[in-house]
């Protein structure tokens, strides 16, 4: 696969930056060759509930694997071009405020069939709607503050990864 997309590495060097000027582009198209890979976020509201540990705790028994973890803060820029999908909805300003409120958590996790199996992990956005024993319905207290942010595809997964991780921050 690796050879169809980028030529003989043996006959000449591949030099991405000639076929793919934007790095993230290039990531994207990398991630998306593993489709067990998806992506995660702790959300303000399970952060500062102090919920880290137990959510982690839920996601590594499930099998999942992480493979990129970090704790940051995002600005309200960093929000809205995250969540930009969504821009012109009216629930937008009040999801990037909240998003940019406090500290979340970035995961990159790993497993066979990993979005759709962390989807029935996390449970429906709804924490009154989600499955007993689901991370939304043990953590989460609102549609609003619903814990954790998880991806609905695998095209997603390797976007929103990127967004948050460069190369160098996966083992």
């Amino acid at each position: 696969m690796l050879k169809m997309l980028f030529g003989d590495f043996k006959k000449q060097p591949f030099n991405s930056a000639k076929v793919f000027p934007n790095k993230v582009y290039l990531r994207k198209i990398l991630y998306e060759m593993k489709t067990n890979r998806t992506f995660t976020m702790i959300k303000p509201d399970a952060v500062e509930n102090e919920y880290i540990g137990p959510i982690i705790e839920k996601i590594t028994a499930s099998g999942f694997k992480i493979v990129a973890l970090k704790l940051k803060k995002l600005s309200i820029e960093d929000a809205q071009e995250f969540y930009s999908i969504h821009k012109g909805k009216p629930f937008f300003d009040e999801l990037t405020a909240f998003m940019s409120s406090g500290p979340i958590v970035a995961a990159v996790l790993e497993k066979e069939n990993a979005v759709e199996d962390f989807r029935a992990l996390i449970g429906a956005t709804n924490p009154e709607n989600a499955a007993e024993g689901t991370i939304r319905k043990l953590y989460a207290t609102s549609l609003s503050f619903n814990a954790v942010h998880g991806s609905d595809s695998n095209e997603n997964a390797a976007i929103e990864s990127a967004f948050h991780f460069t190369d160098k921050e996966y083992v």
